[in-house]
C-alpha cells in the first residue's frame, strides 16, 4: 500500500468512528430539547414567549459557553441554572449545534418610523451620546459571531431585558463594552434598536 493510500484509509477510518459519535451527540440533544428546553425555546428553537431567547440559528459555541456559564453561576439565572447543573460539556456542544442547524426567522415591524431610529443606531451608533453602532461588532445583518451573539430575528422584549441587565451589571459574563454601551442608550434607542434587530434575518 502506497503512503498517500494508507493515510486515506485512515482518514476514512476515522470519519467512520467520528459520524455515528457525532449523530448520537445530535441524537441526545434532540432528547434533552424534547424533555425540558422545548418547553421555553420550542423545539426549533423559536421560543415560546418573546421574554425567552430564540436559539434558532444561534452559534453553536456560543450557546455551549452560556449553559457553561449558567452552570458556572458566572451568568446569574433562577431558571437556567437547574436546567445546565446536570449537562456536562459534550450535551452543552451538541445542543449548541442542534439549535445552531435551526432557521433564525425574521419578523414584519408594524412602526416603521421606529424601525428607522432603531436601524439608524444599528448601524451608525450615536455620535452625540458616544454609542458604537451595533454592527460593528455583531456585523451589519447581526450574524455574530462564534463569540458574539446573532442578534438577528431575536424577540424585541428578550433584547431589551438583556440592555436593561447590562446596564444594571446584572449581567457581567459577557463583554464589559456592553455595560457602557448599554448605559448610553435612551428608552428609546434601546426599544428602537430590538425591533430593528427583530426583522433582520
Amino acid at each position: 500500500m502506497s503512503y498517500w493510500s494508507h493515510r486515506f484509509a485512515v482518514v476514512a477510518a476515522a470519519l467512520t468512528v467520528s459520524l455515528p459519535v457525532a449523530a448520537a451527540d445530535l441524537a441526545r440533544a434532540e432528547e434533552i430539547v424534547s424533555g425540558r428546553c422545548f418547553l421555553c425555546h420550542g423545539m426549533e428553537g423559536e421560543s415560546a414567549s418573546p421574554v425567552f431567547p430564540r436559539l434558532a440559528g444561534q452559534h453553536s459555541e456560543y450557546i455551549a459557553k452560556q449553559l457553561a456559564d449558567f452552570k458556572s453561576g458566572k451568568r446569574k439565572s433562577d431558571t437556567m441554572k437547574p436546567q445546565a447543573e446536570e449537562l456536562n460539556p459534550e450535551e452543552m456542544k451538541a445542543l449548541g449545534a442542534f439549535f445552531a442547524n435551526k432557521p433564525g426567522k425574521a419578523r414584519r415591524a408594524s412602526d416603521q418610523e421606529l424601525l428607522g431610529v432603531g436601524k439608524f443606531v444599528f448601524n451608525r451608533g450615536n455620535s452625540f451620546s458616544g454609542v458604537p453602532s451595533c454592527a460593528s461588532c455583531h456585523g451589519e445583518r447581526g450574524l455574530g459571531t462564534p463569540h458574539l451573539p446573532r442578534l438577528a430575528g431575536q424577540h424585541p422584549r428578550y433584547i431589551e431585558d438583556q440592555l436593561k441587565q447590562f446596564n444594571k451589571r446584572e449581567r457581567t459574563n459577557d463583554n464589559a463594552i456592553m455595560h457602557t454601551i448599554a448605559s448610553k442608550l435612551s428608552e428609546l434607542e434601546a426599544h428602537a434598536v430590538a425591533e430593528y434587530i427583530a426583522t433582520l434575518d
